[in-house]
Order: structure tokens, then sequence, then C-alpha cells
């Protein structure tokens, strides 16, 4: 378990940002890959860490206490201005996510879909389309939407049956990318 007090550079894997609530759902807040940094709130507020990180794959991380961060950061502007450039893209994926969450349920995980594949998607070895290089399972999908698993279970049978996606164990391959678009940005 890493303090508060240490900041996490991610050289290489996925890791899985998650939080528990008091009555025991866990939500996947984010997925995080190759060069980015994590706890990054906890080195500019002493406290309680907000999330948990659980890795997705092998993963390397790099620990830098968070005193020997600041000290770089003074040191080197660049750091301190990538930095800055975390807070801001996190504030501005939570506002994202705060502000899509009256879209249809369908519309957001098109979007969702869209982006795993964009990020850390692989080309199907035997056919058209795009497989999600990361295991995710439907309870982290729905955690990642704030909606239910068995809104993302429905959602994902209806696209099954129409060859939009092929699912197996903590894998999705979309197979209909255009179709998907269409669903993401018309709702």
């Amino acid at each position: 378990m890493i303090g508060s007090d240490h900041l996490v550079v991610l050289v290489h894997g996925w890791v899985k940002v998650v939080a528990q609530s008091h009555a025991g759902y866990r939500a996947l807040l984010a997925l995080r890959g190759p060069g980015e940094l994590l706890g990054e709130q906890g080195s500019v507020e002493s406290g309680r860490r907000s999330a948990t990180l659980v890795t997705a794959t092998d993963a390397d991380l790099l620990h830098l206490p968070a005193g020997r961060f600041h000290v770089l950061a003074r040191a080197r502007p660049g750091i301190a201005t990538a930095f800055e450039q975390t807070l801001v893209r996190r504030l501005r994926e939570a506002d994202t996510q705060r502000a899509g969450i009256t879209e249809p349920a369908p519309a957001r995980l098109a979007a969702l879909l869209l982006d795993l594949v964009e990020r850390c998607g692989l080309p199907e070895p035997d056919g058209p389309g795009h497989r999600t290089a990361r295991p995710l399972s439907q309870d982290d999908l729905a955690g990642l939407l704030l909606t239910s698993r068995r809104t993302v279970s429905r959602v994902l049978e209806q696209w099954r049956a129409q060859g939009r996606i092929v699912t197996g164990r903590q894998w999705l391959a979309v197979r209909a990318m255009d179709q998907l678009k269409d669903q993401a940005f018309d709702g």
C-alpha cells in the first residue's frame, strides 16, 4: 500500500483506480496507463487517500515521496507544469463525467468503449474491429459509467445480438466502430 505522502509514476502496464463505498460498493473510477501520474491529490493535501490502486496488468511503478517530488518540481519547472496539467486534466475528466451522466447509458457506454479502443485497443487477429486489451468486467464498466451492472449487461447483450461487439471473459471486441460512434454522439 502506498501512503498519501507518495506519488506514483506508472512506467509500464495498466492500473485501475477504485473507490469503496461505506455500503461495500466498489466503483472503478479510472483506468490509467503508461506514463500517467497517480496519487497527485494526496501530494497536494495530506489526508486519507480517496481511492485505491489495483493493477489490471503486470505493471512497473516508480514510487516517489511527495517531499522529493516537490523539490524536483521546484528545480525543474517542466515537472511542475506537467503536474499542473495532470491536475487540470483530472478535473476536466470529472466535469465531463458529471455532465455526461444525463446522457442515456448506451451513449455513455459507446463513448467509453471507443475511448478504451483508442487508448488501449488492439486490432482483432481474426476479423474486423479492435479488442480492448485491458481486462475489464461488466462491474468495472458500470463503475466507470456510474450505472448498474444490469444496465451494462443489457446493452452489451443487445449489441452482441446486433453484431456490434463480441465479448469474452474480461475482454471485448468492437466490430462496428461507426455504429458505436453514431450511438455515442447521437445519444
